[in-house]
């Protein structure tokens, strides 16, 4: 018992600071349309475990990797040499039923996203204005409607009210699982008579 005592309360801790955590940014988002969600920023070889705290905490699993969604970052359209638009289409011929997140930079990358038809728009490090521009364009259009807007980038707990009001349906943390304080809990031996 004793051999296993600090390994496990260290996992315990870890475990209980992410879902008490995430309890709390859910709780800022009440009463809006935005579900919190965690992000691949996990500790390695603890992916499992700390998602599973997420959902503990009320919060939604984002993917586990790039292998159980589409997703287009900067890196794949610098490396690919496509546009945004582009390597949606691409992505679309290949794999017309894929789920597919599309990360914008910019709000003239969040138009081209929206017209490629991707399922979610990653808003990232956007400004409340930006966010308010992106949400705008995507309301202004029927055919937008089924398209959900995911921010990303500086979210934390004294803004994400603020982000959960703007009108996006998806908020990514990746403090949940890189930066919540671990909890204190420690383990005590009793003699029981």
């Amino acid at each position: 018992l004793v051999a296993g005592e600090r390994t496990t309360l260290n996992l315990l801790q870890r475990m209980c600071g992410i879902a008490t955590l995430t309890a709390r940014m859910v709780a800022a988002c009440e009463g809006t349309r935005a579900m919190v969600l965690d992000t691949r920023k996990t500790t390695p070889g603890l992916r499992a475990f700390e998602k599973y705290a997420v959902t503990c905490g009320g919060g939604v699993n984002h993917r586990m990797g790039l292998y159980d969604e589409a997703m287009i970052k900067e890196n794949h359209l610098y490396l690919s040499g496509l546009n945004l638009a582009q390597a949606i289409a691409r992505i679309r011929q290949a794999s017309p039923q894929v789920f597919l997140t599309a990360e914008a930079e910019s709000v003239e990358q969040a138009r081209e996203a929206l017209e490629a038809g991707a399922n979610v728009i990653l808003l990232d490090d956007f400004t409340l204005d930006e966010i308010s521009e992106a949400v705008k364009l995507r309301n202004s259009r029927k055919e937008f409607a089924r398209i959900q807007l995911e921010i990303s980038g500086g979210v934390n707990l004294s803004n994400i009210e603020k982000y959960a009001k703007s009108g996006v349906e998806r908020i990514s943390v990746g403090a949940l699982t890189h930066s919540a304080p671990a909890l204190d809990i420690s383990m005590k031996v009793e003699h029981s008579a």
